[in-house]
């Protein structure tokens, strides 16, 4: 292992240790002051946004407009994260920038950020995969995205569950179902809505809106492709050679 995979690796052994933790005090109160913010929104407000959740995400699965770059081969592990950051940051330039138009938008543009930063975030996704050198014309490829995207955004108690699915995930694909309507989706959507809702929420009151709705995007995104290239990384380390 040269040096560059020996950082790597002791990274991704850091970042296992945080997503194998106990859920805390603090976590739980937080969830519990998400039930309560969520009561307080419209009932249409919550319609709209698991909506668009349900269809953009189910689109991963079908459609084939995010596939945008054939899979990296033949690349050494720093040159793929080399190419990963740099595409990590261009998305998360650009999902602060439409967090910041869509928040001075007021209400209904603030609505609006919904499925577009969830449509960054899957584009996102996708290229991580192919820059790690997975197809994701697969259809289990396209399942741990969404697997990558559930352990990113979720409470630490689902957190350990999926932690561990994605951690032994040539075992676990071999389960998966080959419907896609057997999938958890209201699981996957209400953990994703309860997760951004606490960052998401003050992008909808004016004058603050865009300065948070920027900063909330950056974030987001940020914490979406340090959770992606973490999961790649098992992956790689996992089978010992370069995919």
């Amino acid at each position: 292992m040269n040096s560059s995979d020996q950082d790597a690796y002791a990274e991704l052994q850091d970042w296992q240790r945080k997503m194998q933790q106990r859920p805390s005090m603090l976590n739980r109160l937080a969830r519990r002051l998400q039930a309560r913010l969520n009561a307080l929104l419209p009932e249409k407000v919550h319609a709209a946004i698991t909506t668009a959740i349900k269809q953009m995400v189910r689109g991963v699965l079908f459609g084939s407009g995010y596939i945008t770059r054939r899979p990296l081969a033949d690349a050494t592990l720093q040159a793929r994260e080399v190419a990963v950051r740099t595409s990590v940051r261009n998305y998360r330039n650009t999902a602060a920038a439409e967090g910041a138009v869509t928040g001075a938008g007021g209400f209904l543009l603030g609505l609006a950020d919904f499925p577009l930063l969830l449509g960054i975030k899957l584009k996102l996704l996708y290229d991580v995969a192919a820059l790690y050198g997975h197809d994701v014309q697969d259809y289990t490829e396209r399942l741990y995205l969404l697997h990558i995207f559930q352990l990113a955004f979720s409470s630490q108690h689902t957190r350990n569950e999926v932690y561990q699915r994605l951690a032994n995930w040539e075992t676990y694909r071999h389960t998966l179902p080959q419907d896609v309507n057997e999938f958890d989706w209201r699981t996957f959507q209400q953990e994703y809505r309860d997760y951004i809702d606490l960052a998401k929420m003050a992008q909808l009151v004016p004058v603050i809106g865009a300065a948070v709705g920027a900063v909330a995007n950056y974030r987001l995104l940020e914490q979406l492709g340090t959770t992606a290239m973490n999961c790649y990384r098992m992956r790689y380390f996992n089978t010992d050679s370069s995919v």
